[in-house]
């Protein structure tokens, strides 16, 4: 092509070198924004890396106003495996006892019974100030009034709310060197060894809510089986005592709709993810008529707490109940793991087989037959349910009492215990006439000759109750004059 067919004025070349320094400089500003780019997400991943290990520990995820998913408590809750410290004792304990200026003229005995003065620590929660014209008994926890709980709404009783912060309140109290804190009812008896014993198996510094079920399964289905019923008593370790101070009021607002105060606990300890630790020596009582068949076959674990003792008779016949736990305390302070502890031997004579239960420091059983430890160990059912006073059920097996005399036990409690030597002791029940059987028709019946029974025990190692509990057996060591000597030792020794 010619000259004079190009257009004039248009140079190829040119064109040419403009499109490749358009292009150069396209990909110049491409380039430079990348960097750009990296430079800045590198510098903010330094920022956040050095906020996260350096800055506060701020928390990515929604939560509740005044409930802790963040659960930073103010000691480790880690373990360091070589720690040495001392084991668990009274002194690392804090009680909180709920009670009223209503309630504690008469429920006062009960703490006097288990409270030991410059030993135990805690305290009274009460409504308001007591009388001032009254003195506070010394031999009993002092008190403290509950703050700050008429503000919370409620449904149905707004006593529970109060009880219900006794846990933060007495968190807040500051006391030096607690491990864990234990609540109760003014009608709570604690006995204070075995409960040292049940939280020594458990590490303080980990989150623990350890208690009871009610005995009634109408109780358990109306509030919780999860639960830790408030009379019977609970504990709970310092870690998540420190977690209940802070979230407790917001838990308040959250289940005000619950009845009790164990059941607002249990809901706010829930939040946390912690599990009730169910110990079968806290007993809520929701029994009515005679406990005599639950203590009479207590299972192979330290019998902790007592509750409900002004619904039921007297532990002990002939005796109030203030008399009866008289009794009961004075074996209990001569052996404590040993207490409501069920052996079983079997003595034949003459006259057949007898199979015998002892519960050690409270009653002993003697049937005219062959029972099995399995029937032995099921109790007779002298109680009824709480809420409804029916036959059950209830959340372990019971057998009825036979209308047949012969099939009945001969009822044996305890008289007297004493301090044989410095590892063993000797107790002594009496038989009980008005609850021994009619006579036993077509079949010799050589018990009633047994007038008092004598059982001599080592005194029981409260450590074996931390390896793998083991109901003890007994032998016959004598039979005469009325008499009975029983030795109670290990199974298969």
């Amino acid at each position: 092509m010619s000259a004079q067919g190009r257009e004039p004025g248009h140079n190829p070349f040119k064109s040419f070198k403009l499109s490749i320094f358009s292009d150069k400089l396209s990909d110049i500003i491409a380039t430079s924004f990348k960097a750009f780019l990296i430079i800045i997400f590198i510098l903010t991943s330094v920022v956040l890396v050095f906020h996260s290990f350096f800055g506060s520990q701020t928390r990515w995820w929604p939560r509740y106003p005044d409930t802790l998913l963040n659960t930073t408590t103010t000691r480790p809750v880690c373990v360091d495996p070589s720690r040495t410290e001392n084991p668990t004792n009274l002194s690392h304990i804090v009680f909180g006892i709920g009670g009223s200026t209503e309630t504690w003229s008469h429920r006062q005995k009960y703490s006097r019974l288990w409270w030991r003065v410059n030993s135990t620590r805690g305290f009274v929660w009460l409504d308001e100030q007591p009388d001032p014209n009254s003195t506070w008994p010394e031999n009993s926890p002092p008190y403290k009034v509950s703050s700050d709980w008429t503000k919370f709404r409620f449904s149905s009783s707004q006593s529970a709310v109060r009880i219900a912060r006794i846990v933060s309140e007495s968190f807040r109290v500051g006391l030096p060197d607690v491990r864990w804190f234990v609540m109760g009812d003014d009608d709570t008896v604690f006995f204070v060894d075995n409960l040292v014993t049940v939280l020594q198996k458990y590490d303080h510094e980990k989150m623990y809510y350890i208690g009871g079920n009610s005995e009634s399964v109408e109780q358990n289905v109306l509030h919780s089986y999860g639960m830790a019923f408030g009379g019977g008593g609970f504990a709970i370790s310092y870690p998540l005592a420190a977690e209940l101070a802070k979230a407790m009021d917001g838990c308040l607002d959250r289940y005000y709709n619950f009845y009790g105060s164990d059941q607002r606990i249990w809901a706010c300890v829930s939040e946390f993810g912690v599990s009730l630790t169910n110990e079968p020596g806290f007993h809520q009582m929701d029994v009515r008529g005679s406990a005599y068949g639950l203590l009479a076959t207590h299972p192979a674990a330290p019998l902790v707490t007592l509750h409900h003792l002004d619904h039921l008779e007297p532990l002990f016949p002939n005796h109030t109940q203030d008399e009866s736990l008289n009794t009961l305390i004075q074996a209990y302070q001569l052996d404590p793991a040993r207490t409501l502890q069920q052996s079983v031997c079997y003595y034949k004579n003459w006259g057949g087989i007898w199979s015998i239960s002892i519960s050690w420091g409270y009653t002993i059983q003697i049937y005219n037959s062959f029972l099995l430890p399995p029937d032995l160990q099921t109790p007779i059912q002298t109680f009824k349910t709480w809420r409804s006073w029916a036959n059950g059920p209830f959340t372990f097996n019971t057998r009825p009492i036979s209308p047949d005399p012969c099939e009945q036990p001969i009822i044996y409690f305890l008289d007297w215990a004493h301090e044989a030597s410095k590892r063993e002791s000797l107790t002594s029940y009496k038989k009980f006439g008005a609850e021994s059987p009619k006579e036993c028709k077509g079949k010799v019946d050589y018990r009633r000759t047994v007038e008092k029974i004598l059982v001599s025990a080592p005194k029981m190692d409260s450590q074996e109750f931390a390896k793998a509990p083991r109901r003890q057996c007994c032998e016959i060591e004598n039979f005469q004059y009325g008499k009975m000597k029983v030795n109670v030792k290990s199974c298969g020794l």
